[in-house]
């Protein structure tokens, strides 16, 4: 059965979906196999913040008896939320304690999961608020990465991650406020797109942390990406943001070949003082051949990088207190949460407003680099995944400066909004995977995705399982 239920998890939602559809296997036994694997390995593994063992199996009970004319393109699958999402009838902690009431309906972004027929099995953990490239909570424990588990999965969507890459279920919502997406991708060998903003709805929220905020799916394939995004695109009236419609469907999108496109790579972080790894750099340049064997037209380049420190701090300090301020027990916040707190309530609203003016500048100037290249390679983090315990007894200096390693590829693309995409490149001598970072322009997922298919096929990924899980 265990080996069973590995092949199972392990196929990703497309897989899944069809073996439904044709009736190979019910969505009951499709939950019953993530259940069963995240009572086994979710322990030593911290993925899960709340599983919901009964109600998913009662969800995929009426996916079963669903009649086969109105199924959606999920029906029967498997899927988890990170916990700053709304599930109804859940709290949504925020990866802390100051919440403690249920709500009463789902996010938008949940609800068109459901629409599509997936079945939610649990919410994953997260560090409070998102603020940091680590997923470790006061209240709600560490997550490991499935590779190594005395490492970290990155975060803030470390939950969704370490969920989906130790095959617990096929594919997990994250967010992306920073790199929160595209870190722990990176960490766990995963695809993870930073779509543009506004592409999904945040509603009920009007916004997720102001600008910088995306919501988007960890998956282990990039056709699974744009399945899910073909379900989850679009906005409500409630959005702050709304991207430019997609003409066709991204899965679709997928079945015309890119061309022959014009890449500039760099190691240069948008960050000034920090270092790259230097496997960081080799699976760089290894991407760079690759690229160029599949045809493309792919040179090194220098980025003059806008500085986006002052807009993203901005957004960062007024994000945090507008969620803080909406908690039902403010005293039980994190110290280190206080911390941020103190310094936000010195960032009025108006210089998050200017802030906000500011990351709109820095895209304009950042789509110039644009027009002598159609996309971006770069590493996605600049370290190794630390050991976990990089929170502990840190105050938020210490916090700050452990963090900068890991967004200094990733955050200015939260600034001015382009998709941005975290792709796996192997596996570095420590075991752990490697990745390389693609950003398009505005609007322009679809060549992300596109050329991230093509590395796919010339290096499949997804079959790669790490050794604690694949059993």
């Amino acid at each position: 059965m265990d080996r069973d239920d590995a092949e199972l998890m392990f196929q990703g939602v497309e897989r899944q979906a069809e073996l439904v559809r044709t009736g190979k296997v019910t969505s009951r036994a499709l939950v019953e196999a993530s259940l069963r694997r995240i009572d086994r390995f979710d322990p030593a593994l911290g993925a899960f913040r709340v599983v919901l063992a009964e109600q998913a199996l009662a969800e995929a009970d009426a996916r079963d008896a669903q009649a086969e004319q109105g199924r959606g393109p999920l029906h029967g699958v498997p899927i988890a939320v990170k916990d700053e999402l709304d599930v109804a009838g859940q709290v949504t902690t925020f990866g802390g304690a100051a919440n403690r009431t249920p709500v009463a309906a789902d996010s938008e972004a949940v609800r068109r999961l459901r629409a599509a027929g997936a079945v939610v099995v649990g919410k994953t953990t997260m560090p409070e608020f998102g603020q940091w490239p680590f997923t470790e909570s006061d209240t709600h424990g560490t997550a490991h990465n499935p590779w190594d588990t005395t490492r970290t999965p990155g975060g803030s969507s470390g939950g969704s991650a370490a969920a989906v890459a130790a095959g617990l279920v096929g594919a997990a919502l994250g967010g992306d406020g920073g790199g929160s997406i595209r870190i722990p991708a990176a960490c766990c060998g995963l695809f993870g797109l930073k779509p543009q903003r506004g592409r999904v709805s945040t509603a009920p929220n009007a916004h997720l942390w102001y600008a910088l905020g995306t919501v988007g799916p960890l998956t282990r394939t990039v056709r699974d990406a744009a399945l899910l995004y073909d379900v989850l695109a679009g906005t409500t009236p409630t959005d702050r943001w709304s991207a430019r419609p997609a003409t066709t469907g991204w899965l679709k999108d997928l079945e015309t070949p890119p061309g022959r496109l014009r890449i500039g790579y760099s190691a240069k972080p948008a960050v000034p003082g920090v270092r790259p790894h230097p496997e960081h750099v080799g699976a760089l340049l290894e991407t760079v051949r690759a690229l160029r064997e599949l045809g493309h037209d792919v040179r090194e380049v220098n980025p003059r990088y806008p500085d986006a420190t002052l807009p993203f701090a901005a957004q960062f300090c007024g994000g945090v207190h507008a969620e803080a301020a909406a908690v039902e027990r403010p005293d039980l916040l994190e110290p280190r949460t206080r911390s941020t707190l103190a310094l936000a309530r010195l960032v009025p609203e108006s210089a998050v407003e200017r802030g906000i003016r500011a990351g709109e500048r820095l895209a304009e100037r950042a789509d110039r680099m644009f027009t002598t290249m159609d996309l971006l390679l770069t590493p996605v983090v600049a370290a190794r995944p630390r050991p976990v315990g990089a929170l502990d007894g840190a105050g938020l200096l210490t916090a700050l400066a452990r963090s900068r390693p890991m967004v200094a590829y990733t955050a200015l693309w939260n600034v001015t909004g382009h998709p941005a995409a975290s792709v796996p490149a192997g596996r570095g001598t420590d075991g752990l995977p490697l990745a390389v970072q693609l950003v398009g322009r505005r609007d322009d997922e679809v060549s992300v995705l596109r050329v991230a298919a093509q590395l796919e096929e010339a290096r499949p990924w997804a079959a790669r399982r790490p050794p604690l899980t694949d059993s």
